[in-house]
């Protein structure tokens, strides 16, 4: 299918509090009564069925998703009061590895499960929610340069460690005009096993081909000069903590931390700023297959924000007790409910209303 999504959203900064959470055994206590019922207008009711639950579900993983999992968590609070969320982050990888082991409830991820993964859910059928759309941001630390366009030739150069100060001719040639330093520049990249570092080097080869020799992976083997945290939050702090940095950190982050970021040159052949707008051009016209996954980076579109990615909440469709899959419907129903109004006060793209459609008609798959 064809996804078609042409809402507008308005961009706002928040602060990226600091959640500290102990991530506990996965069974929720019992429930009153089972969560049912969506709505028929593609999301799902924010009263998940008029059912009143109680119980814990404890998550990790994707921290483009931490910002959102804490404005939704304290939401839901007024919805289903006697339940308990908690959403520890940690990467991506990290959120795939709980669930393979049964920590956690859900796991939020950037990326599908990669190949090298898959041994871990063996007998297992994994179903992938989408809750977000964002860009990943060029965000830079350079005084006096406001302005800065980056093709994806220049990005893979910098990122590689070939390029190494902010006056190279390649930098110059996509700003003609600018006056740019000599200065060194200072790779900032994630430590953890991260989506964001999946869907920024899969832009890469997906942009530059051959240009880029480092892969597509959660995890890469960076220039030993390229300073890694973990976390979006821990590369935008390295950014802006250090002039000349340069660092790839999800649009919201980005914006909580004051961060500037460069426009990057699309498909098209424009130089687009990143922006909830820029993303929904990028996911216009996306791929989606059946188990509801795809990839919006390097999509085509002249307004199109070619570093754009997704997050999904994957959890596993047979759960051992029936109180557990009517937690897991109740609060990914809200997700995709209510949820997805929380966005636009964090920097972030709702899903197409037909993605959205088709991800609550997926909450039924979710049994005992």
């Amino acid at each position: 299918m064809r996804l078609r999504y042409r809402q507008q959203v308005t961009a706002a900064g928040v602060s990226v509090v600091a959640l500290a959470l102990t991530l506990g055994a996965c069974s929720s206590s019992s429930s009153s009564s089972a969560a049912g019922g969506s709505s028929a207008s593609g999301g799902a009711s924010s009263s998940s069925g008029g059912s009143k639950l109680s119980g814990t579900l404890n998550a990790s993983g994707s921290t483009f998703q931490l910002t959102f999992q804490q404005e939704a968590i304290a939401a839901f609070k007024s919805v289903q009061p006697n339940m308990t969320v908690n959403y520890g982050g940690g990467g991506s990888g990290k959120g795939r590895t709980d669930l393979a082991a049964g920590t956690v409830n859900f796991a939020g991820s950037d990326s599908p499960i990669p190949a090298k993964e898959q041994s871990g859910f063996t007998g297992k059928t994994i179903l992938y929610f989408p809750v977000i759309i964002g860009p990943i941001t060029m965000a830079y630390n350079l005084s006096g340069v406001s302005n800065l366009k980056l093709s994806p030739a220049t990005i893979a150069g910098i990122f590689s460690g070939k390029i190494k100060t902010w006056n190279d001719p390649a930098i110059k040639a996509d700003n003609s005009g600018v006056s740019l330093p000599s200065t060194a520049i200072t790779l900032a990249v994630r430590s953890d096993s991260s989506g964001t570092t999946q869907n920024f080097t899969q832009f890469l080869v997906d942009a530059t081909g051959s240009a880029w020799s480092l892969g597509s992976s959660s995890t890469i083997k960076w220039p030993s000069s390229a300073r890694a945290a973990s976390g979006n939050p821990g590369v935008a702090q390295v950014v802006k903590s250090t002039p000349g940095a340069i660092g790839y950190v999800d649009f919201s982050t980005a914006k909580a931390s004051g961060l500037t970021f460069a426009s990057v040159k699309n498909k098209d052949g424009s130089f687009i700023a990143p922006s909830p707008e820029s993303a929904t051009a990028a996911v216009d016209a996306v791929a989606l297959k059946p188990d509801l996954t795809f990839a919006a980076v390097w999509q085509g579109g002249p307004n199109a924000y070619p570093i754009t990615y997704q997050s999904w909440d994957l959890v596993n469709a047979k759960q051992p007790t029936a109180a557990d899959a009517a937690n897991l419907k109740a609060y990914l129903g809200y997700l995709l409910g209510d949820g997805q109004k929380l966005l636009s006060q964090i920097g972030l793209a709702p899903l197409p209303s037909s993605l959205d459609q088709k991800a609550v008609a997926q909450l039924d798959k979710i049994t005992s």
